[in-house]
C-alpha cells in the first residue's frame, strides 16, 4: 500500500516594522541608523595580521608556562601517555541538509531599513498612483496616464522601492515598475543609469524574496523594447560590475528535491533556476559583448547560444 506525503505549508506573515506606526502614521525614519545592504552588522571575525604581513602575534608567557626541573619527558625513554577517551564525530552526517544552517556571512540577509525613496514620496503624496481593489486581485489606479510621466524623476522611485517587503509598498513598487516599463518602453533606455543603484542596494540586502523579485523585473527590463536593436539590454552591459557579484554569490542555491514532484513552480521561487534564467535574457538581449562580460563575474554560467558540437 503506497503511503500518502503531506505537505502542510502555511503562509508566512507580512512583514512590519516598528518604525511603520499605524496606517494614519508616517514612517519614523529618523531612529534608523543601519545602511540598507551594509555589512556592519554582520559579526566581524578578529583579524589575522600575520595573512598580510611578516609579523606574528604572539601572547607574553608567564613563569608558569615554561618548563620546570623534573617535569617533562625530554632525555628519558619515558613513551608518553595515550589518550585513550573515543573522538566525537560532528553530526553533519546525521542531521538533513534542511537542519544545517548556515554559517556563512556571504549568504546572511543584510538590513533592509525601511526608507527607501518610494516610501518617503508615496507617504508625503507625491507619486500618482492608489490600490484598485479588484475582484481577483489587486491593480494600481493611475491618477495620470503613464505615458505622460517622467520616466527620469518616477522610474527610479519606483525602482528603489524593489527592496520593500511591506505591504502596501511592496505590491505597489512593484506593480508600478511593470506598468510603466509596458507602457514607455522607449522611455526607459536613457534612464538605465540612473536605476543601477537602486538595483544593487535591493540585492545587497541578501534577501531571498527581494532577490527573486529583482530577478524577474530585470528579466523584463531587458525584453521591454520589442526592437531588434535590443537597447536596453545592451545599455546594461557596463554595468554587470554592480548587479553580477550577488547573483554569483547565490547561483548554486537550488532546491534539491530528489524525486518529489514541485507544485510550487509557476511561482518561480527557486533562486538558481531565476538566476540561470535572468543570465540567458542577459545574454539574448546584451549583444555581442554580453557572453564575456557575463562569464567574467559569473565563470561557471555556459552560453546558451552557443551551439552544440
Amino acid at each position: 500500500m503506497s503511503r500518502v506525503q503531506f505537505d502542510h505549508r502555511f503562509r508566512q506573515k507580512n512583514p512590519s516594522f516598528v518604525e511603520t506606526g499605524s496606517c494614519f502614521d508616517k514612517t519614523d525614519t529618523r531612529s534608523i541608523k543601519v545602511r540598507p545592504g551594509g555589512h556592519e552588522a554582520l559579526p566581524q571575525k578578529e583579524l589575522d595580521i600575520s595573512a598580510f604581513s611578516f609579523s606574528k602575534k604572539t601572547e607574553r608567557k608567564t613563569p608558569h608556562a615554561f618548563v620546570r626541573k623534573g617535569t617533562g619527558a625530554g632525555g628519558t625513554l619515558k613513551p608518553p601517555k595515550i589518550d585513550e577517551t573515543p573522538p566525537v564525530f560532528p553530526n553533519e552526517n546525521i542531521e538533513s541538509p534542511s537542519q544545517r544552517k548556515e554559517h556563512f556571512p556571504a549568504f546572511s540577509v543584510r538590513p533592509n531599513p525601511p526608507n527607501s525613496e518610494f516610501r518617503r514620496h508615496y507617504e508625503r503624496g507625491d507619486l500618482p498612483i492608489q490600490i484598485d481593489h479588484g475582484g481577483c486581485h489587486n491593480r494600481i489606479a493611475w491618477k495620470v496616464g503613464v505615458e505622460k510621466l517622467d520616466f527620469h524623476h518616477y522610474l527610479p522611485i519606483f525602482f528603489d522601492g524593489l527592496r520593500e517587503v511591506e505591504m502596501p509598498y511592496a505590491f505597489l513598487a512593484e506593480q508600478g515598475v511593470y506598468d510603466m516599463m509596458q507602457v514607455g518602453k522607449g522611455k526607459v533606455v536613457s534612464v538605465i543609469p540612473q536605476l543601477i543603484i537602486p538595483i544593487k542596494t535591493a540585492l545587497n540586502t541578501r534577501d531571498r524574496s527581494v532577490i527573486a523579485k529583482v530577478l524577474k523585473v530585470l528579466q523584463a527590463l531587458v525584453k521591454c523594447d520589442d526592437n531588434e536593436d535590443n537597447l536596453v539590454g545592451k545599455s546594461l552591459v557596463p554595468y554587470y560590475r554592480q548587479i553580477l557579484p550577488v547573483l554569483n554569490i547565490f547561483i548554486r542555491k537550488n532546491d534539491n528535491m530528489g524525486d518529489v514532484m514541485d507544485y510550487g513552480q509557476r511561482q518561480q521561487r527557486n533562486l538558481g533556476e531565476l538566476i540561470m534564467e535572468t543570465l540567458e535574457a542577459f545574454e539574448r538581449h546584451g549583444g555581442p559583448d554580453a557572453f564575456v562580460n557575463v562569464k567574467y563575474f559569473v565563470p561557471i554560467y555556459e552560453s546558451a547560444l552557443t551551439a552544440a558540437f
